[in-house]
């Protein structure tokens, strides 16, 4: 099939702009600060990770470290939650204990305890642990 040289010209011109556009998206808007990319990676966490259970070993300052087990395989993770200040339990440095976690099934390593629209710490009420549940971005202990 033979296409006049100036058609061939104009598609050339328009197939170097698309990949110039391309290019300038990654170079210039590729780039995500730390903060942003640890909240898309709990995000997809929360979304496509399967429910598993840890158990807490220490909550200091902002982090909280956990072990738990997948497949037979044992993890140590930590946490990073000083933007999640406002999920937390008051007195967060109680919850040692068993909690909930999210991880991603290819990658068992790639873990979290909470983010923004999932909780899987418990609530140190009284004497019982309670499960928190996340209600209107409010830390709410229910019964269990």
């Amino acid at each position: 099939m033979f296409m006049p040289p100036g058609f061939q010209i104009a598609l050339l011109a328009v197939l170097a702009l698309a990949l110039i556009a391309v290019v300038l998206r990654i170079v210039f808007g590729g780039k995500m600060t730390p903060e942003k990319r640890e909240r898309q990676r709990r995000q997809i966490l929360n979304k496509q990770g399967r429910l598993g259970e840890a158990f807490i070993t220490e909550s200091a300052d902002h982090m909280i470290h956990y072990i738990y087990s997948v497949h037979g395989v044992r993890y140590t993770a930590a946490q990073d939650v000083s933007a999640l200040i406002e999920y937390l339990p008051p007195d967060h440095e109680r919850l040692i204990g068993v909690a909930y976690i999210k991880y991603i099934a290819n990658n068992p390593a790639n873990s979290i305890l909470i983010c923004e629209e999932w909780n899987g710490l418990r609530e140190v009420t009284g004497r019982h642990l309670l499960p928190v549940k996340l209600v209107d971005d409010k830390a709410i202990g229910h019964q269990a």
